[in-house]
């Protein structure tokens, strides 16, 4: 990739964006929008990437979409007929909880509001509804319709939201990708819409697409990822913008807390999740190869998928090299590969100690997961945050995080020494991570934000 080309030529499809925007081609300058965006966030920069200019300079690597007329007009304010309604008294607050395809994160709070005399819950995912699904696949029909085209986007996308939108007290979007761009291409009127956006997204074009002025909340798992969008969306930042919340991932780490098994766990390291370049295992190899020039019965156990060689060359590149790094350390049972698992409460019963090797992440549940099973947790310092004012460091007690594979090396060595300090420091870390971030000391922040307004 070559920053300065990638540059030059997204700033040139939005400059003919501008062109056909001032002659009122609506669907010329969406698809000269939809060129410059897909240039400015493909995957292979901002995903399969050991860094991000996005993360590094917001204002920066934007500052030409924020120049551009055609780009003004599409993220201007597109107004409400009316504010959202406080929360209803003298009878359950109707709760629909949407989003497309993704509902990884959803089953503690759909449980939760379930079961709760207060609330009448309904949950929709776009992607499983014939009407929604084709709305929401169309990322340039919605930019089309916010420049003032595309008229029968609106018709079909307000025939198909509004008896969502008017049954609903508040709408509840988890992840800020196309669900949350097309139920604000709606009027919400009186519904209140709140937003919750991971990591991921950040380094989409989607969050460019939602009508922020018809967002009453935005929800982020981490301040890093609050300060990270509100430099990205200036709308977050003004005074009149949407409310920013930031509340931890619904996790039931309680299911985690089980006896360690075997006599290696001490020396067993655990990383959980190793599919994306981002979650770079190639740093958790080289924290290994430190650990045993030590001792050799240290050993790394990768729970869940690989890598996916498909997803760009930048992708397969890097695990090319991780392959190479696997084929010398396998053979010697340095490295065990356990693939996907439907258990991983048991899978952690044989890991000692759990690392974050990730470049970025917005929480990192696998991480609090193992913490709260016992394990010793290392967290790198995420360098896609490391800089910034929050980050790993301000999220998990500082002794946690470390910046290198040495110090990562240098805190387990020093906390496995013995059984006894290994014992010590897993516990005291386990007790940290159930009554910080176990979903019933969670909970009661979602109940503030969806029951009190």
């Amino acid at each position: 990739d070559d920053p300065a080309l990638r540059r030059t030529a997204y700033e040139a499809a939005l400059a003919l964006a501008d062109r056909r925007h001032a002659k009122g081609d609506a669907k010329g300058a969406a698809a000269s929008l939809s060129s410059a965006l897909t240039l400015a966030f493909p995957r292979a920069v901002h995903f399969d990437a050991l860094s991000s200019p996005l993360a590094a300079d917001p204002a920066g690597y934007l500052a030409p979409f924020r120049a551009s007329t055609a780009f003004q007009a599409l993220t201007a304010p597109r107004g409400r007929t009316a504010p959202a309604a406080p929360v209803p008294a003298g009878r359950p607050l109707r709760l629909l909880v949407t989003t497309y395809s993704n509902a990884n994160f959803l089953h503690p709070i759909r449980e939760r509001y379930a079961d709760h005399p207060g609330v009448e819950i309904r949950f929709l995912d776009l992607k499983e509804d014939e009407a929604l699904r084709p709305l929401a696949r169309g990322g340039q029909r919605m930019m089309e319709h916010a420049l003032g085209g595309a008229p029968a986007l609106g018709e079909q996308t307000e025939a198909a939201l509004r008896p969502h939108l008017e049954w609903a007290d508040t709408v509840f979007v988890d992840w800020c990708t196309n669900a949350a761009a097309l139920f604000t291409l709606a009027d919400p009127g009186t519904t209140r819409i709140v937003v919750r956006l991971h990591s991921y997204e950040a380094f989409t074009l989607w969050p460019h697409l939602v009508a922020w002025d018809r967002v009453d909340d935005v929800v982020f798992v981490g301040d890093h990822l609050r300060d990270l969008a509100a430099a990205c969306l200036p709308p977050l930042a003004e005074p009149d913008g949407p409310a920013l919340h930031v509340i931890a991932n619904a996790m039931d780490l309680e299911r985690f807390r089980r006896e360690k098994t075997g006599a290696d766990a001490r020396f067993t390291v655990g990383l959980i999740g190793a599919g994306v370049v981002a979650k770079d295992p190639r740093w958790a190899v080289e924290v290994l190869r430190l650990l045993r020039e030590h001792d050799e019965r240290y050993r790394l156990v990768v729970i869940g998928d690989g890598l996916d060689r498909k997803a760009s060359p930048a992708a397969r590149a890097y695990d090319d090299l991780l392959r190479k790094d696997l084929a010398e350390l396998e053979p010697t049972g340095a490295v065990r590969l356990l693939g996907r698992t439907e258990d991983v409460p048991e899978a952690l019963t044989g890991v000692g100690v759990i690392l974050s090797s990730s470049v970025r992440e917005s929480f990192h549940c696998g991480l609090v997961e193992g913490a709260a099973s016992g394990a010793l947790p290392v967290v790198r310092d995420w360098p896609f945050f490391a800089g910034g004012e929050h980050g790993a460091r301000t999220l998990f007690p500082a002794d946690w995080v470390v910046a290198t594979p040495r110090e990562a090396a240098d805190r387990v060595l020093a906390l496995t020494a013995t059984e006894e300090k290994w014992r010590k420091a897993t516990a005291d870390a386990a007790e940290h991570a159930l009554t910080t971030w176990d979903w019933p000391v969670i909970a009661p922040g979602f109940d503030r934000l969806l029951l009190k307004g």
